[in-house]
C-alpha cells in the first residue's frame, strides 16, 4: 500500500471512530443543521489563519470552537428560532468565508480541497494529530455519556436530577466543533455533516441500545472510509465525495431493516 494511501486510511478511520458516537447524538438531538453551520464557518477560520499567519488547521479548530460558544449563547437568549438562527449563520458564514478567502490573491489556496476534502495529502504529523484529538474526544464522550443520554431523553428531568444541562450541552457542541475541524481534511466543508449523520442513521436501523448504535456507527464509518479510498484509488474519483457515497450506499443497504431506535 502506498504511504499516502496508508496515511489517508489511518486519518479517515480516526475521524470515523469519533464521528460514530457524536453522529448518534446529532441524530438523536436533531443537530444536523448545527453541524452544517459549524462546518461552513470553517472557511472563516482559514481567513483568520491567513491574516494572523498561523497554522490553518489550528485556526479552523479555534474558529469552530468560538462559533460553537457563540451559538450556545444565542440559543440561550432565544431571540430567534434555533433553525432560523442556524440557517442564517450557516449560509452567511460560508459566503463570507468564500469572499474573504478569494481576496488573498497573493496566497495560493486550493478552495476545492477545503470544500470537498484532501485526505490523500495528509502526512504523518496530520495522522498523529487527528488520532490524539479523536482519542481525547472519545475519552470526553465516555466521561459524559450518561449525562448526555439523560439530557437527550428529557432535559427538564435531567435538570431535576441535578445534571448541569447547559454545561453538558455546551460540552457536546464543543466536542462536535473539534471533530468537524479535524474532519475537514477528510471530506471537506460541504460534506462533513454527511460523515456524522449517515453512518449514525444507518446504525439506528441495526441496533437496540444507544451504546450499540454508537459503536456500529463508528464501524460503518470506518467501512465507508475504506470503501471510499479503494474507489478513489482504482477509479481516480475524488476521495472525500467517494467516502460519503460509500456511506450512502451502506445506508441504502439498511433500508430494508425496521428502525430499532
Amino acid at each position: 500500500m502506498p504511504d499516502f494511501l496508508l496515511y489517508a486510511l489511518l486519518a479517515g478511520i480516526a475521524v470515523a471512530l469519533v464521528a460514530g458516537p457524536l453522529g448518534a447524538f446529532a441524530v438523536w438531538r436533531r443537530m444536523a443543521y448545527f453541524g452544517d453551520t459549524l462546518a461552513h464557518s470553517a472557511l472563516l477560520g482559514i481567513t483568520f489563519g491567513l491574516l494572523l499567519g498561523v497554522n490553518l488547521n489550528l485556526a479552523v479548530a479555534i474558529g469552530c470552537l468560538l462559533l460553537a460558544l457563540i451559538l450556545v449563547a444565542l440559543q440561550n437568549n432565544r431571540f430567534l428560532a434555533t433553525d432560523t438562527l442556524l440557517g442564517i449563520l450557516s449560509h452567511s458564514t460560508l459566503a463570507l468565508g468564500l469572499v474573504c478567502v478569494s481576496m488573498f490573491s497573493g496566497t495560493r489556496i486550493d478552495l476545492l480541497a477545503y470544500l470537498f476534502g484532501d485526505i490523500l495529502s495528509v502526512n504523518g504529523f496530520d495522522v498523529i494529530t487527528v488520532w490524539l484529538i479523536s482519542v481525547g474526544v472519545i475519552g470526553a464522550l465516555a466521561w459524559l455519556w450518561r449525562p448526555l443520554l439523560a439530557i437527550t431523553v428529557h432535559e427538564e428531568l435531567a435538570q431535576v436530577e441535578g445534571i448541569a444541562v447547559t454545561k453538558v450541552r455546551t460540552a457536546l457542541m464543543l466536542l462536535m466543533a473539534l471533530v468537524i475541524a479535524i474532519a475537514m481534511k477528510v471530506v471537506g466543508v460541504l460534506l462533513i455533516t454527511a460523515l456524522l449523520i449517515i453512518p449514525a442513521a444507518a446504525s439506528r436501523r441495526l441496533t437496540h441500545t444507544p451504546e450499540a448504535m454508537a459503536m456500529v456507527a463508528s464501524l460503518l464509518g470506518c467501512m465507508a472510509v475504506s470503501l471510499g479510498l479503494i474507489a478513489s484509488f482504482y477509479w481516480d474519483s475524488p476521495a472525500g465525495p467517494s467516502i460519503v457515497l460509500a456511506a450512502t450506499g451502506l445506508f441504502i443497504l439498511t433500508l430494508g431493516k425496521k428502525q430499532q431506535m
